[in-house]
């Protein structure tokens, strides 16, 4: 992708331009992110194209998935400008953003410099813990966040921009239940921001795992923080590990909520916002086993664990009006 990141840097303010790194290019060819190194540091850019591509890697490529796809890059710039200055949770800081033409230009602080340099495939607890903690603080923070600017229903997956994904939904018991799988979180108590595409690879750590920051906001938006902790365990947690890491998992993401909500909620009661969230556990993931099974019906994260959780999420419904 062609793009005079010399000039970029002059008008930021820096002499020299010494590299340039592509770290990915954006998913569905909407540009690329990269790191340049400037001067005797660097930043982080990522580079929005707005025209429609002409492929999609699953062959999902509508004017429906493009709207949403556009509409996702304008929610990542609102929360740089607004939400993103005032987050407890670590975030990269926001240099600049600029529309040049049909680009979008957002700059970021690079995390790297600031001390968080490992992405990790493979993590042990101590990464597990510290992505459990940042959620944590993200949602407690966050309780009752008006949304202004952001997703009106955070995530990816989100049932109201998946008609596609609904439509080709194998699993007619999932598909005739996926609107109240839906209404039920969207009515859960004390609704929060979510990330909404809390996955392993959007975390960034410091070398010894303890401390977590995340990057990509682009689905961040009004919803049940439990959507944000099952997609993260469906991406950090191998699929054989999965019901015995469970327990633990919402066991270390409820202890960090409880000193979280003293500092940022502290008229809430810890355990009254569990017994609330924690059962909507599995009916999160049935929501995202939705999506998964739609859009890719081999995909690994269908599998024995996430079949029976689904299963008990259907169960659960009942009890929901």
């Amino acid at each position: 992708m062609q793009y005079n990141y010399q000039s970029l840097v002059s008008q930021l303010g820096y002499t020299h331009l010494q590299s340039k790194q592509v770290l990915q290019v954006l998913w569905g060819g909407y540009g690329e992110l990269v790191r340049l190194n400037v001067d005797n540091t660097s930043i982080i850019v990522k580079h929005i194209q707005l025209p429609k591509p002409s492929n999609h890697p699953r062959g999902w490529n509508s004017d429906l998935s493009h709207q949403r796809k556009l509409r996702s890059y304008q929610v990542e710039l609102n929360w740089y400008q607004g939400g993103a200055k005032s987050c407890f949770a670590r975030v990269p800081k926001t240099e600049k953003i600029i529309q040049h033409g049909e680009a979008l230009l957002l700059v970021m602080e690079d995390l790297k410099q600031a001390g968080f340099s490992d992405v990790v495939t493979t993590p042990n607890r101590t990464h597990l813990r510290s992505c459990l903690h940042w959620l944590a603080e993200f949602h407690a923070q966050h309780i009752a966040h008006s949304g202004d600017g952001l997703w009106e229903v955070g995530t990816y997956w989100h049932l109201a921009t998946r008609p596609d994904e609904w439509q080709a939904l194998p699993d007619s018991q999932l598909k005739a239940q996926a609107e109240k799988i839906d209404r039920v979180l969207q009515r859960a108590p004390y609704l929060t921001l979510v990330h909404g595409d809390a996955k392993l690879a959007n975390f960034c750590f410091t070398p010894d795992g303890e401390q977590a920051a995340a990057v990509d906001f682009q689905y961040v938006g009004i919803g049940c923080a439990m959507k944000d902790v099952a997609l993260f365990m469906s991406s950090a947690v191998a699929p054989e590990q999965c019901a015995e890491m469970e327990a633990w998992v919402l066991d270390s993401y409820f202890s960090s909520l409880a000193f979280a909500l003293a500092k940022h909620q502290p008229s809430l009661s810890p355990h009254s916002v569990e017994q609330q969230w924690r059962p909507l556990f599995a009916i999160a993931w049935a929501d995202f086993q939705r999506f998964v099974k739609g859009w890719s019906p081999n995909h690994w994260k269908i599998n024995s664990y996430t079949e029976q959780l689904t299963k008990q999420a259907l169960e659960m419904l009942k009890a929901y009006p």
